[in-house]
């Protein structure tokens, strides 16, 4: 895993006028070594986290002539085999590690071609002097960043924002459209940023630009589309089909020069990796989870424990205590941006104690989004048949619902009623509306006559989900929405804050493939979610684990900034100087506050996603 950056330039000024700098600002993503070559208007650099071929690696990686360069941020896990075919055809090759296999690709294939035949989680750049063209490509579903801005004088590209915005041709202005796209999401969707001009390069697509200043974006890949008719299986014989896929998933995971071990939520995806690491390996697995002393339903400890047991792993537990929420200085300086998901407080903090004992983490993201883990999935297939029901029933059961103690229903009653909120509403609204952080009123007071763009880039990526089932569409785009634009980037930043190298089994682009051809039947039934998934599990995996209610990687917010971390969050908020009520209607925010203060609402969340958006704009002076 690295840091790469670069800059291609239109202009007078030497490509490599502020590289040193823009490497500088990636060296926690690649500790290990750095390096940069620079040629006629291009320059290329890269920050290293040795992970395969420790000795011979090392950056800058050119091809027998000199003439192209790679930087690679990632992993390529058909290297060996895409290294024999070059082999084969004459190539010669100095190091044994998977980048350079792009340079001696780059001498004979097409952009697009390249990033098809690569099979891993990548961000790469490859710089070609001779036809003066730098190409860029991001990863299938973008498991890693690539951010860029195209100015007059040059186009300018990194890992991350900061090291795009060090180049002085980059200005650092707010993007106006942002804020309406994070409170509704607590992100801004890809391609924006934060930061008018700087863009996000879209998974699966690649960037090819020339010294005169053409720019040219196209799609390599895109989620595969499910067949009108799958293919007739059983539960039993798709639960089968699955194992073997991701067993063949984890394996490709595995290659690595140094130790690695496993996340270990508790959940069903990361005990899934566990278990089938620890039948691939003859050594015991090591595994690391994260709880919390908490007295309302967070902590996941006992069941990584049982997980931990089963397989005889060495296990490693941390506990998070409030003041770890003073960590989101660092947070915001990572994403460099506010993120609203504040699971980034325990994903930040089970990176750095794994970091303690290994280099790379296996991790079980991606398994809600293939094989429907959602609640949320089965509420939007329910909501039709609720709004079948006669408009007397359902204000009823809402007024109902509405009486219910917070412990009723097994915890579920907060689910309940956002449900029957919805009782009028298509069902792309009401499944924006269960992620949102602040529903279309709300917002509207918060930020008056904001843009709806992102409301309509939701609705277009919904489209683009085809004319395939209620299911199948909601995976798509959950699949191109949620999991690239909120999982993938807090796992990304959080770990790369440490060096630690996070790798995804089941967001493997063959196990995708394979998930898609399902029918939608063999994941969700009735209210069992992950159904094949746990059919194919089953025999390995304590039966308490298989049969657990989804439970996400949640921080007890509401109760810490009532109680240990009150004074902290209304010093922030609660100031009559605080940055965000020059931008959000400052009595809406002093609302929010006093209520969740007093107790009688639970706005937890939402002040999470205010306070980092505080320290984003004052850090920036905005």
């Amino acid at each position: 895993m690295c840091g790469i950056a670069g800059v291609l330039s239109f202009g007078a000024r030497p490509p490599d006028l502020a590289l040193d700098e823009q490497l500088k600002l990636l060296v926690h993503r690649g500790p290990d070594s750095t390096g940069l070559h620079s040629e006629g208007r291009g320059a290329i650099g890269q920050t290293r986290l040795a992970v395969i071929d420790l000795e011979t690696g090392d950056p800058p990686i050119l091809n027998e002539g000199g003439t192209i360069v790679a930087a690679l941020n990632g992993e390529i896990y058909n290297f060996r085999t895409l290294r024999s075919e070059l082999v084969r055809t004459g190539h010669r090759f100095r190091s044994s590690g998977d980048t350079e296999v792009l340079v001696h690709l780059a001498e004979e294939r097409a952009p697009v071609e390249i990033a098809r035949l690569v099979d891993g989680m990548f961000a790469f750049a490859l710089w070609d002097a001779e036809r003066e063209r730098l190409v860029l490509a991001r990863d299938r579903v973008g498991k890693k960043p690539l951010y860029f801005c195209q100015t007059s004088e040059a186009l300018v590209f990194g890992s991350e924002i900061k090291s795009v915005l060090a180049h002085p041709s980059v200005p650092r202005e707010l993007e106006p459209l942002a804020l309406s796209a994070y409170l509704t999401f607590g992100y801004v969707p890809t391609p924006r940023t934060f930061f008018a001009g700087v863009s996000s390069l879209p998974p699966g697509h690649i960037l090819i630009a020339s010294a005169d200043g053409q720019v040219a974006i196209e799609p390599f890949w895109s989620l595969p589309s499910p067949p009108p008719r799958p293919t007739p299986r059983t539960l039993a014989q798709a639960a089968v089909e699955t194992r073997e896929h991701l067993t063949r998933a984890v394996e490709r995971r595995l290659i690595s020069d140094v130790p690695l071990g496993a996340f270990l939520s508790g959940g069903l995806d990361s005990a899934t990796v566990v278990a089938l690491m620890a039948s691939l390996s003859d050594r015991p697995v090591k595994t690391f989870t994260i709880g919390f002393d908490d007295r309302y339903g967070f902590d996941e400890r006992p069941y990584a424990g049982l997980v931990a047991r089963r397989f005889a792993t060495e296990h490693q537990e941390f506990v998070v205590q409030p003041d770890a929420v003073d960590l989101v200085e660092r947070l915001v300086w990572h994403h460099d941006q506010p993120f609203g998901d504040s699971s980034a407080v325990p994903t930040f903090l089970l990176s750095q104690v794994t970091r303690d004992h290994v280099t790379v983490a296996l991790a079980g993201d991606g398994g809600d989004e293939l094989f429907a883990g959602y609640e949320r999935f089965w509420a939007a297939l329910a909501l039709g048949r609720y709004q079948a029901l006669p408009r007397p029933l359902r204000t009823g059961l809402r007024a109902g619902v509405g009486r219910l103690p917070a412990t009723a229903l097994h915890g579920r009653v907060g689910s309940m009623q956002r449900f029957t909120r919805q009782g009028n509403a298509r069902v792309l609204d009401a499944y924006r509306s269960w992620l949102s952080f602040f529903d279309e009123p709300q917002r509207s007071e918060l930020l008056p006559g904001a843009s709806a763009w992102a409301l309509e880039d939701y609705e277009r990526r919904w489209s683009e989900g085809g004319n395939g089932g209620l299911l199948d569409r909601l995976l798509h785009l959950n699949l191109t929405t949620y999991l690239p634009d909120d999982l993938l980037v807090k796992v990304d930043r959080t770990s790369m804050a440490h060096g630690l190298e996070v790798r995804s089994p089941f967001l493997d682009a063959e196990l995708v493939a394979f998930a898609f051809q399902l029918a939608p039947e063999l994941k969700l039934r009735r209210l069992t979610l992950k159904r094949v998934l746990k059919e194919a599990m089953r025999e390995l995996l304590p039966a308490e684990i298989v049969g657990r209610r989804k439970k996400g990687f949640g921080v007890p917010l509401d109760r810490w900034f009532r109680e240990d971390l009150r004074g902290y969050v209304g010093a922030r908020l609660g100031a009559r100087d605080a940055r965000v009520k020059a931008h959000l209607s400052a009595p809406i925010v002093d609302r929010l506050l006093a209520e969740h203060l007093a107790g009688g609402k639970d706005h937890g969340q939402a002040l999470w996603l205010l306070l980092t958006l505080e320290v984003f704009l004052r850090n920036q002076g905005w």
